[in-house]
């Protein structure tokens, strides 16, 4: 549903942002707490995800949420994959490691 709003010209760009955002973070392979982390890694799915959809839905106006929610139902296609969402993962801790080396080797 919100991958299909975050395509729809008719939502708010800002709703389409949250959308888009939310939906590559829950598609994306790759979390940003990986949940071999004790607690720690699914703690950031049951937080952050709910929260951004709840967000996500509120910005949407409510004729175009039934709308969209109507044909992800009618679609009932597998889950997809967002690499995009991965890859901005990735270079999330690829730059929180390079930090963290920089900062080790300052010491």
């Amino acid at each position: 549903m919100l991958s299909l709003a975050a395509r729809d010209p008719r939502v708010p760009w800002y709703a389409k942002v949250v959308a888009a955002c939310v939906a590559a973070y829950a598609f994306s392979p790759i979390d940003l707490i990986p949940d071999f982390i004790p607690v720690l890694g699914y703690l950031d799915d049951v937080i952050i995800v709910p929260l951004g959809i709840l967000l996500a839905i509120r910005l949407i106006p409510p004729a175009l949420l039934e709308e969209h929610r109507c044909a992800a139902i009618e679609r009932n296609q597998q889950r997809p994959t967002s690499y995009i969402g991965a890859a901005i993962i990735l270079m999330i801790w690829l730059i929180a490691g390079a930090t963290l080396l920089f900062w080790l080797e300052k010491l």
